[in-house]
């Protein structure tokens, strides 16, 4: 496997502009670059963050560099959702169907009542559920429906061998996803439309010679090395220099994991873990990186870099 110059790792956030000061359950990226660590990095909303990534993509491939982006969103449904609503199971037109699903949404709309359109497309009351709006949006149910089926199953493969893993068909609360993966899925199409053949998408695309790979990650299977790195790292960014931000220490501590596995020559085990499980599944649902054989490469979490320097 080609090395990567740059690793990226970002979590994100389905929810609006959240403000200039640094906060939790926003977007955070975290860089490794040519082995040094970047300092957190606080992006107040989607549209600042798919800018700043495609400033640095941009940058990277001018340079010839290689570069690998991490995103903590599903990049897939399960099997059989993708072809309900885009009409082909290719998680890449899936992306598409959805950019252009949520950028012709009446002025006033956003992915709640996106998320209440798909439900018409599936049997019962639908997959998707949760309104994080105070007005109810007729065919979003506010609690998951009980008893009918949705004709798709709850859970990708991959989240039925990795404990922890949210659903996502869960549009909010507590370690929902669902807003992420409606709102990422499209900055994915946006992103591959930006940079044509210079992008590949694992594991649905070849990505040996690409100068771009996006992948699915999951910080939480590193969730030992982040408790340890808010307890004991002053340089641990702060919500209102009060308690520590763990979606920033996530990113860190999962972009120097698989920075010092690339410099190791180690990463192919986590990205051939994928295609060791069901290939018809992972083609169409994604597989999150690490997850499988190979994952213990990740759980070691010493010997890492630490931040050195302030984002800006």
């Amino acid at each position: 496997m080609r090395p990567f110059d740059t690793v990226v790792v970002v979590d994100w956030s389905g929810a609006g502009d959240r403000g200039l000061s640094p906060k939790a359950d926003a977007i955070w990226a975290g860089t490794v670059r040519d082995g040094r660590p970047e300092r957190p990095c606080y992006l107040r909303s989607r549209g600042e963050a798919e800018d700043r990534l495609s400033t640095r993509i941009a940058e990277e491939i001018g340079r010839g560099r290689r570069l690998l982006v991490g995103f903590d969103f599903p990049f897939g449904y399960p099997a059989g959702a993708a072809r309900r609503i885009a009409g082909h199971a290719d998680p890449r037109l899936l992306w598409e169907w959805i950019a252009d699903a949520l950028g012709a949404l009446p002025d006033g709309e956003g992915r709640f009542h996106l998320a209440a359109r798909l439900n018409g497309a599936f049997p019962g009351d639908g997959p998707f559920w949760f309104n994080g709006l105070k007005g109810d949006i007729e065919g979003l149910p506010r609690e998951k429906p009980r008893g009918a089926s949705t004709g798709v199953p709850e859970r990708r493969l991959v989240e039925r061998n990795a404990p922890g893993t949210f659903s996502c068909w869960q549009m909010g609360g507590a370690g929902a996803v669902g807003s992420q993966a409606l709102t990422g899925m499209a900055t994915l199409a946006r992103l591959r439309r930006c940079f044509p053949g210079k992008l590949a998408a694992w594991p649905f695309e070849p990505m040996d010679e690409a100068p771009v790979v996006l992948a699915e990650v999951w910080p939480s299977l590193l969730a030992d090395a982040v408790a340890a790195r808010m307890s004991e790292d002053d340089t641990v960014p702060r919500d209102g220099r009060r308690a520590p931000i763990k979606d920033a220490v996530q990113v860190a501590v999962l972009s120097e994991t698989l920075a010092r596995l690339g410099a190791q020559g180690r990463l192919a085990p986590l990205f051939a873990a994928a295609f060791e499980a069901d290939p018809d599944a992972v083609a169409e649902e994604g597989w999150i990186l690490g997850v499988g054989a190979g994952a213990n490469l990740l759980l070691d979490p010493e010997g890492g870099p630490r931040a050195e320097r302030v984002c800006t």
